[in-house]
């Protein structure tokens, strides 16, 4: 198979695990440097290390999101360790699950931050380098949640947000040669979905085999079937592909 997609910086937010880390290690696999940016830096540490020992280059860095000024500094060290980040994948959440009546401020403002704050000082830091390249790729992270679903009024909100800011910035930042995409998955099996499984009272295994019910395709995803969407995304193939929202969840949605 012939390369047509020239080896790039990339930064994944989240890529200390499930889709963030399959979605860093495909990345990589596709030619790119990585920067492996969580709030568990051991973790995200442990993840650019296994790409490195598999020929990549890859720098992992423990940063919150929310923050403002650690965003600037980890994406200021990237461009001096890796070089200047084009590909950005915003994929850093948490989830705060309850019913609307029994959620509080706290919980509601956690998710709000890490999802959309998160997305947007990141994507602000590194969209002069896209500029400056004239080439740039982001990719958001959605979910089928936002198109509604029981006890998460909150990650609903923020995962239905995503998908406007994404299609924003495929507005604003398309004629420097960026495109903007957002990936919603449906029922993947990670550790968000094991946390959703016991907030529900039931076994992980029982939670997949119940939700694969509803998938056409009779099965739950992986983590590597996001990260196969993302790599499209990122690719110089997908040029003309931007403000759009793919559901990888088996079978149609929105």
């Amino acid at each position: 198979m012939t390369r047509t997609t020239a080896p790039r910086t990339a930064i994944v937010t989240g890529g200390a695990r499930g889709i963030g880390a399959a979605t860093a290690r495909r990345l990589a696999a596709d030619g790119h440097a990585v920067a492996v940016l969580d709030l568990l830096a051991e973790q995200a540490a442990e993840t650019a290390a296994s790409i490195t020992a598999d020929g990549g280059r890859a720098l992992g860095l423990g940063v919150d999101v929310t923050d403002a000024d650690a965003v600037a500094d980890a994406v200021a060290r990237v461009a001096d360790e890796l070089g200047a980040p084009t590909i950005l994948v915003n994929n850093a959440g948490i989830l705060r699950d309850n019913l609307l009546f029994k959620m509080t401020e706290a919980d509601w403002d956690a998710v709000l931050g890490v999802h959309l704050r998160g997305a947007f000082l990141v994507t602000r830091a590194v969209q002069s380098h896209m500029v400056s390249a004239g080439w740039g790729r982001v990719v958001n992270l959605s979910s089928t949640s936002a198109l509604g679903n029981r006890g998460q009024a909150n990650y609903s909100a923020a995962k239905a947000g995503m998908q406007g800011f994404t299609k924003t910035l495929a507005i604003e930042l398309g004629k420097f040669g960026i495109t903007a995409n957002a990936v919603a998955p449906g029922v993947i099996a990670t550790d968000m979905i094991a946390a959703t499984a016991e907030r529900v009272g039931v076994s992980l295994d029982d939670f997949l085999a119940a939700a694969a019910k509803e998938v056409p395709v009779g099965r739950a995803g992986k983590p590597e079937d996001i990260a196969a969407a993302v790599s499209f995304f990122t690719s110089d193939e997908a040029s003309f592909v931007s403000g759009q929202v793919l559901y990888v969840a088996g079978g149609p949605k929105a």
